[in-house]
């Protein structure tokens, strides 16, 4: 297929597998320039060739700067530029209880699930102050603004990190650069593979009840891109439940 100037041209990490992978095929049909990467060379090249559209895959691995800086060049020669950066690549844990969480877990849940999106923030961000405009879409998770699953306590404390980054970045950037977007994306349970590629294992996600298609979140997501809040709950009554949780810490549950 010949590729479309006028396309957007979209970044996604972790794009090898769940909401990466149904991302792609989304915005794929929205006829949207790819430029997929994760560390599954092979998997990715497969997913490729069903998207059939214009695709530049880069395998690597992005909590390394080394690799997300080869990313951006890849698209630059291929594509001239980048108009969306999703920052998805991520990882979950399982541990037994708070006490049990080692130094080891916190570091490679800020590995990650931290130093990957800062990474990705970090090389974008002057491409896109040059061109002024550019999203930036980094995906966090319910269990960063509600974090009462306490087996995934080290992850929920990454993905609050992820957060914080997100935020910082949204405020620094309003001033100088209005027209730079800066989206939270924040899922709740999803049907993926996420529970059985967690560290330490865990219950499979597609098995949970009311685990959202992983389609369904890849179209909000898609919906979401250039216009509408840049705190992007994956699905309706998520944002109460932040707000019941936030009421219920203050002690006014009915405020």
């Amino acid at each position: 297929m010949a590729e479309d100037p006028s396309a957007p041209v979209v970044v996604i990490t972790g794009a090898s597998a769940g909401i990466g992978a149904a991302l792609a095929r989304e915005l794929a049909g929205r006829r949207a320039s790819l430029v997929l990467t994760a560390r599954r060379e092979e998997v990715l090249r497969e997913l490729a060739v069903t998207l059939g559209g214009p695709v530049e895959v880069v395998p690597g691995d992005v909590t390394r700067r080394a690799d997300v800086e080869r990313v951006l060049e890849r698209a630059m020669a291929r594509f001239g530029g980048v108009d969306v950066w999703v920052n998805n690549a991520g990882r979950g844990i399982t541990r037994p209880s708070f006490e049990a969480i080692t130094e080891q877990d916190v570091d490679a849940m800020v590995r990650d699930n931290v130093r990957s999106v800062l990474h990705g923030m970090q090389v974008v961000l002057p491409h896109f102050k040059a061109r002024k405009q550019g999203v930036i879409v980094n995906v966090s998770s319910m269990l960063s603004r509600v974090p009462l699953v306490s087996f995934r306590a080290a992850y929920s404390a990454a993905k609050a990190a992820v957060d914080a980054l997100t935020e910082a970045a949204r405020a620094e950037l309003a001033k100088d650069f209005p027209a730079i977007r800066v989206v939270t994306v924040l899922p709740g349970v999803v049907a993926t593979e996420f529970g059985n590629n967690a560290l330490g294992g865990g219950p499979d996600s597609r098995s949970l009840p009311g685990a959202q298609p992983v389609d369904e979140v890849a179209r909000v997501i898609a919906d979401g891109l250039f216009a509408g809040p840049v705190d992007l709950y994956t699905r309706p009554g998520y944002f109460e439940m932040v707000l019941a949780h936030l009421r219920g810490l203050a002690g006014h549950p009915s405020a």
